[in-house]
């Protein structure tokens, strides 16, 4: 017989993030064969600011950290 543990005890599953530095390139979920990768300028706060190279420094783009993948 098995015993149940507490609550406290019991391993509990972990969304592992990659760890994305700025200057990654990454792609997005169900991101578009022809859409060049996204750059990542900064993570914080389980958002990512990225930016298209051909969009300027100054036009950039948020999303969660977990839809993005190094590409």
């Amino acid at each position: 017989m098995s015993a149940k543990q507490p609550p406290h005890q019991r391993k509990r599953r972990r969304n592992v993030l990659e760890l994305l530095h700025p200057g990654t390139f990454v792609t997005i979920e169900n991101h578009p064969s022809d859409l060049p990768p996204f750059q990542v300028i900064e993570c914080r706060g389980g958002l990512c600011r990225v930016r298209q190279q051909a969009w300027g420094q100054h036009v950039q783009w948020e999303v969660e950290h977990r839809r993005l993948r190094s590409a």
